[in-house]
């Protein structure tokens, strides 16, 4: 296969042009966006040949023509950048489309000594996708601890290690703090390479306000402590963004509504980057609607608008009583319900109490005996 690259200047200005001989770059000395053709259909239609790209040249950036994984993989080994220093490097894989990865993660995939992946098995699959020979080794929350030493020996070795996990970026959600630290801890390096994540790309396209969010991630699962999170949470003006598996996505609803508010406007972000990508918008109150009849499958991502700030606006008495009843089902004393659902409201704690005496007095007073 013969690669051409194109004068950008000469194609916008005509519709025949002459393409440069063969390994001569062109510098532009401005930049040019695609944007720039959308002016001109036919000609994109026309004279653009399949293999045209456009982009910039910098000292030290590269360009990459390659059609297929294996182009990639030829064009990465050929590649005249400098080696690869020792250390532990976190690389960012796909959420889902295999084609969400920077060339950048590969050329470190490559070149590592070994990868370390929560799943060798699904990691396999992206690793063969591109032609990576590297060799997998499993690293996961069950035996992150005994890996650990082993790891850390690799590295003061000498050797070049890359950390991934399943999909999105490593130690978010996901193992791999540990090991960072404990890299950090013995002056190891620790590269970040940044890549796919699910908290921000469902952050981006929510609609919701997304100058300030709150990352909370796997709700715990005792009861008591899952809903101290979520009144937490409730209190919070920043969006709030969780990951929900499928099969507990009623159980959240139903508390969710209970402890935020069921107007609460929320977005369930489900399949990202994938064939049955799907953001579903509206409040939860309508989200219980949806999706207590249907379990939807797939990975979730939902998120949650904050709290309005405006003072003239405060919980219902209706709500806050949902929460001290949260809260007591859950295991807490009354007193200390009390306490956890005043935390962050405009609403001064006695009011609190004196709801919670009239409602609840009869708890309080076995309390006290």
């Amino acid at each position: 296969m013969v690669i051409r690259r194109y004068n950008p200047i000469a194609m916008l200005s005509s519709s025949v042009f002459t393409p440069f001989p063969r390994q001569q770059f062109y510098r532009c000395p401005f930049p040019i966006f695609t944007q720039s053709l959308q002016p001109f259909p036919s000609l994109l239609s026309s004279t653009i040949p399949r293999h045209f790209t456009l982009s910039f040249y910098s000292n030290t950036a590269q360009t990459s023509t390659a059609d297929t994984p294996d182009e990639l993989h030829h064009q990465l080994s050929n590649s005249k950048q400098s080696p690869l220093k020792p250390g532990l490097y976190l690389v960012g894989t796909p959420i889902g489309n295999l084609e969400d990865i920077t060339l950048r993660a590969l050329r470190v995939l490559k070149s590592a000594d070994v990868i370390l992946s929560e799943d060798t098995r699904h990691s396999g699959k992206l690793l063969h996708y591109y032609n990576i020979k590297t060799p997998l080794l499993s690293y996961h929350k069950f035996n992150e601890s005994q890996r650990a030493q082993v790891v850390l020996r690799k590295l003061q070795d000498g050797e070049i290690v890359a950390l991934i996990s399943d999909a999105g970026t490593p130690g978010i959600s996901d193992p791999g703090m540990e090991l960072a630290k404990l890299c950090a801890d013995k002056n190891i390096p620790v590269i970040p390479i940044p890549g796919p994540s699910a908290v921000v790309t469902a952050l981006s396209a929510s609609g919701l306000p997304t100058n300030e969010f709150s990352f909370v991630g796997f709700l715990p699962k005792h009861n008591s402590s899952r809903k101290e999170r979520l009144i937490l949470s409730a209190n919070e003006s920043a969006t709030q963004i969780f990951f929900i598996p499928p099969h507990k996505l009623s159980q959240f609803l139903e508390e969710a509504a209970a402890i935020f508010g069921a107007s609460r406007q929320c977005v369930m972000a489900r399949e990202m980057t994938k064939v049955h990508e799907e953001f579903w918008r509206g409040t939860i109150d309508k989200a219980k609607e949806a999706f207590l009849a249907h379990q939807p499958k797939g990975e979730i991502t939902f998120l949650i608008e904050g709290k309005s700030t405006s003072t003239d606006e405060g919980p219902s008495e209706s709500q806050l009583e949902n929460e001290l009843r949260e809260l007591i089902a859950g295991g807490h004393s009354l007193s200390m319900a009390v306490k956890l659902v005043a935390s962050g409201k405009l609403m001064k704690r006695k009011a609190i109490y004196s709801l919670a005496l009239r409602k609840f007095g009869g708890q309080l007073e076995s309390e006290d005996d």
